[in-house]
């Protein structure tokens, strides 16, 4: 008679191999940590939102100013974090896409029309094409290959926009006139107010953040997730890993074009930096610094990495010096990020009660 075979139960690690967790692990902890509960977003979400709008009037106009510029950064944080949490696609290029939609924004203003409209429609078209050619290319790399790719269109954009005169040189573009935004026939934006233009920008990052998460929430989104964890075995269940991805690189250049759009609308001026790596470093870290994985945790990082930088460039011009500490404390301490920390937090909390 036939025994079934029993496969051979694999000793459980002692505490002590538990316990020595090298620096391997803990990047890639960092990179794919565990998801946060539902539940636990949505209060964390509630509370920064409930801050955010407050914030105005607890700061003058220069923090009101700074805390504008890291909702714009924190749109290509969050693109990062499409890539990287959901695709399991490491990208050193998302400058490329603030910076092309900043100069489209900043020219169009200078040279073409006021209209808010139809530079978003300019934008929202360069950048759909421009990703959809570099992804499709990208894509078919893999590790380590996508994210030198990425980098180096990155660079290339950076190095045209430094040698080329017509759009300014290695000066960049100044002068760039804020225009009033037409919602309805009456009804007006003046984005020269800085609580109205703090509001504006405020209410486009929750409104990304809500579609990206009702999208990445979807089947689209567990596809992702299943392509991040294992891409050899999704093709078996009748998907196609590439279009899965190239869609994702697509959305993720559009959000990163969202910060691009407005920046030129609060400093009035583009420059080459804009395409720069420490541009698409700063994506990362901020990243790292919320959470990869969570969508939350990369625009609580952008504000968190934005202020800090503020207050250490007032002693110091090492600002990328500082990054990079922050990125190593993150992989080594923090490697789930301040939601992943958050999350512990409650989730002790809630052993401890009776």
């Amino acid at each position: 008679m036939l025994q079934p075979s029993i496969p051979p139960v694999e000793p459980r690690p002692s505490l002590n191999t538990a316990a020595k967790l090298n620096v391997g692990d803990r990047l890639l902890r960092a990179l794919y940590p565990p998801r946060a509960n539902a539940w636990q977003l949505r209060w964390l979400g509630f509370a920064m939102l409930v801050l955010a709008a407050i914030f105005p009037w607890l700061g003058g106009p220069f923090y009101t100013r700074l805390a504008i510029e890291s909702f714009l950064f924190g749109a290509t944080a969050l693109s990062v974090d499409i890539l990287l949490g959901y695709a399991g696609l490491l990208s050193l290029g998302q400058a490329a896409y603030f910076g092309l939609a900043a100069y489209i924004s900043a020219l169009m203003y200078l040279h073409v029309t006021q209209s808010f409209w139809l530079v978003l429609v300019a934008v929202v078209t360069a950048v759909a094409v421009f990703s959809l050619v570099l992804g499709a290319v990208a894509i078919r790399a893999k590790g380590v290959y996508f994210a030198l790719i990425t980098f180096g269109a990155a660079e290339i954009l950076s190095k045209i926009a430094h040698n080329t005169r017509a759009i300014g040189g290695s000066d960049g573009l100044i002068g760039i006139p804020v225009p009033r935004i037409t919602l309805l026939p009456g009804v007006t934006i003046d984005l020269q107010n800085n609580f109205v233009f703090y509001y504006a920008v405020l209410g486009v990052l929750v409104l990304i953040y809500i579609g990206t998460r009702r999208i990445l929430d979807s089947g689209f989104g567990a596809v992702l997730r299943a392509i991040r964890d294992n891409s050899d075995r999704v093709p078996y269940l009748g998907y196609n890993s590439f279009w899965y991805k190239l869609l994702a690189y697509i959305m993720a250049a559009q959000v990163a074009a969202v910060g691009g759009l407005i920046y030129p609308l609060l400093r009035g001026f583009v420059a080459p930096h804009l395409f720069g790596f420490e541009v698409s470093t700063k994506a990362v870290v901020m990243s790292l610094v919320g959470g990869v994985g969570t969508l939350l945790g990369p625009l609580a990082g952008s504000v968190i990495v934005t202020f800090l930088e503020s207050a250490v460039g007032s002693y110091t011009e090492r600002h990328l010096l500082v990054l990079g500490v922050i990125f190593i404390v993150f992989v080594m301490f923090l490697p789930d990020g301040l939601i992943g920390l958050a999350r512990r937090l409650s989730a002790s909390r809630g052993k401890a009660a009776p």
